[in-house]
């Protein structure tokens, strides 16, 4: 778990300090640099929160998590999990926006978006951290209360009770945010399919007798269609563990230990596939060994 954990994180500081490069020296960066950056940043911020309450369960005792950093650990674990989503779709938004064509009413949008991105990120971060408070009131360290209908969401924190029409509103919010976020992904990489496989037919007509090489839109394209196909699935996964265990007020161990490896994969994978198609980190990597 712990190697895991160091392949995820050391792939997203260098994914973050690419990206950070490129804005600053870069004459042209791309629109979706700054959203990479601040995706990187996030996946980092869960893999660390991950990798604390980890440490805590192997090598702590049962007074190694007080009240206080159960509270911000749950708080942040979920916080981070929104920005995922959240800013994974930004990127998606950003994609579709940058490859439609002339004709298409996106096209309005493109060199207006950029401008906006701080705007969108603020309102992201609203959003997670408003909807994501009730953890600091319902998670409590297991050692100090005396309840017994807590649910457990580590070895040493766990949520208390909450009355029933809380608990539904707050899955109401969340899973209507999550929802709309997933659902704008999706539609996305639909549209994002449709030009793709248009720019496709086109490239076939005028290079009938040659295979015509992928444009760097292209392959930004296909590597954000995979980024989203990859987090929906995980998505659907988690949703279905963390809802089924949250009406029933149950955690098996086991469950919860795979939705703990779940809840990583999707921040491990995103860097090495954005590091493994950014034809421009290729490009340095060949100039330095060259050099």
């Amino acid at each position: 778990m712990y190697h895991r954990t160091g392949i995820g994180v050391s792939a997203n500081i260098f994914l973050l300090l690419f990206h950070i490069f490129m804005l600053l020296l870069d004459h042209r960066p791309k629109p979706t640099d700054l959203i990479i950056c601040h995706l990187s940043f996030v996946h980092i911020m869960k893999l660390f929160t991950g990798l604390f309450l980890l440490s805590a369960e192997v090598l702590g005792s049962l007074n190694s998590i007080n009240d206080f950093e159960c509270k911000a650990l749950f708080y942040m674990s979920r916080v981070t999990r929104s920005l995922s989503i959240c800013t994974t779709c930004l990127l998606s938004v950003l994609q579709v926006i940058t490859i439609s064509p002339s004709t298409s009413w996106l096209a309005r949008f493109k060199y207006k978006c950029t401008k906006y991105i701080f705007h969108s990120f603020l309102i992201l971060w609203f959003l997670s951290l408003s909807l994501s408070s009730n953890c600091i009131i319902y998670s409590v360290a297991s050692f100090n209360v005396t309840q017994t209908n807590l649910l457990n969401v580590s070895k040493y924190c766990s949520l208390s009770p909450m009355d029933p029409i809380i608990r539904g509103l707050i899955l109401t919010l969340t899973i209507a945010r999550d929802v709309y976020f997933v659902g704008v992904m999706l539609l996305s990489s639909a549209y994002m399919v449709i030009l793709l496989t248009r720019h496709q037919r086109r490239c076939q007509h005028l290079h009938s007798t040659s295979f015509p090489r992928a444009s760097p839109e292209t392959r930004a394209t296909q590597t954000v269609l995979l980024l989203v196909s990859f987090f929906v699935v995980v998505y659907w996964i988690d949703i279905i563990i963390s809802l089924s265990s949250t009406v029933l007020w149950n955690y098996d161990p086991v469950i919860l230990d795979f939705q703990k490896l779940l809840s990583n994969v999707y921040a491990t994978v995103s860097a090495l596939v954005i590091i493994s198609s950014d034809k421009r980190m290729k490009m340095s990597f060949k100039s330095n060994i060259l050099k």
